[in-house]
């Protein structure tokens, strides 16, 4: 089995990376710009016909949030125009394609998690081209999965977690929003979860394909998230929570985007891990 990887150096990517030597009856193909340009459809193309591959798992995104209030048309080449090239060459050649979502295609007015079915209205630019992605995924191409996922963090590349133990490094204390609630998602668990669906027995029934909600369970607001983060590496900091009010951002944050995952775990018989136990692992790795 072939199983194509786009932005393989992101921190998905890598944590794919990390997992693959569990899956040897897969092929795995890494591919990051240099060797793959999403946003070039005759690119994909060639890249396509040379690996031929079953699946491929678009990790591939513009996730500077803020940066993007201010470079609309790079964030909309990489989320939008990308993953409707990758719908086209995925259908050219029957690829299956996992596609990954994000939790800013919801404003965050919800008081329960978000289900699969609610409505999307985003508010940022980042958000907005997350979404374009889905639709125009959908659009093109019925062979697909998008998942989506919320407060991405792992021991690569850069994500909250080594970003407050680098200011930890720096600081004495520190201020983080606490009015802001979503749920930490491990991307190595994250990564498990869409090698679990690649071997699925199921995968190929038009019946699995669709959106899903993942992220780790429980929930949490940055603050926590961060104090988890020095409460485990027993750093002492003056920690200072603070509201959204307190920390204006160019792109506005969900207040509440914490997502409900019955649906994968029913469909594909996913145990979920706590947000909690998975940061252990994480920060254990790390060192």
């Amino acid at each position: 089995m072939v199983v194509l990887v786009t932005g393989a150096n992101g921190q998905l990517g890598q944590s794919i990376q990390f997992i693959a030597d569990k899956y040897p009856n897969i092929q795995f193909v890494y591919t990051d710009f240099q060797e793959m340009d999403i946003t070039n459809l005759e690119n994909c193309k060639t890249v396509f016909a040379t690996h031929k591959p079953q699946f491929c798992i678009n990790t591939a995104a513009y996730t500077a949030v803020d940066k993007a209030e201010s470079e609309q048309e790079k964030a909309h080449l990489i989320n939008a125009l990308g993953p409707e090239n990758l719908a086209n060459v995925c259908k050219e050649f029957d690829t299956i394609l996992l596609h990954i979502s994000t939790d800013f295609i919801f404003d965050g007015t919800s008081t329960t998690p978000y289900k699969e079915s609610d409505i999307p209205n985003p508010q940022s630019v980042y958000g907005q081209t997350k979404l374009d992605g889905e639709l125009a995924i959908q659009k093109n191409w019925e062979k697909h999965i998008i998942v989506r996922t919320s407060w991405v963090y792992s021991q690569f590349a850069n994500n909250f977690m080594k970003t407050m133990l680098r200011l930890a490094s720096e600081r004495d204390s520190l201020s983080v929003v606490n009015d802001q609630i979503g749920t930490p998602t491990y991307a190595v668990d994250l990564a498990e979860v869409l090698m679990k669906i690649v071997q699925s027995s199921i995968i190929h029934h038009p019946s699995s394909f669709g959106i899903y909600n993942f992220s780790n369970e429980g929930q949490c607001s940055w603050y926590d998230f961060a104090a988890a983060i020095f409460h485990q590496k027993r750093i002492e900091i003056d920690l200072k929570s603070i509201p959204t009010t307190s920390y204006p951002t160019p792109a506005k944050r969900p207040s509440y985007s914490v997502l409900d995952k019955t649906k994968i775990k029913k469909v594909f018989g996913i145990k979920l891990k706590d947000w909690k136990a998975s940061l252990i692992v994480s920060l254990n790795h790390l060192n």
